[in-house]
């Protein structure tokens, strides 16, 4: 998907929501690195908890922890939470 890929640039810090695949109902805003892909150099991926994944429309990508956050609190409400929730 070399068209979405080509906003970002390798080296890029962003913001992805993430859902805790060992806590049914959990999920975060975290950081991730824009990295070019190791198996596919024509590609982008994003580096977080040390995997990279691929960076596809598919991933909700944010530029900023601030927009992160808003669209967090717009999926899953806010519940009491102050702040970053990752």
């Amino acid at each position: 998907m070399m068209e979405y890929n080509q906003g970002y640039m390798p080296g890029e810090v962003v913001y992805v929501i993430i859902r805790n695949p060992h806590v049914q109902g959990v999920a975060n805003v975290q950081e991730a690195a824009v990295v070019a892909d190791p198996d596919n150099g024509n590609e982008l991926a994003l580096f977080l908890y040390d995997t990279y994944y691929p960076l596809t429309e598919e991933v909700a990508v944010y530029r900023s922890e601030q927009e992160a956050e808003h669209a967090y609190q717009a999926a899953f409400g806010t519940e009491g939470s102050e702040g970053l929730h990752g």
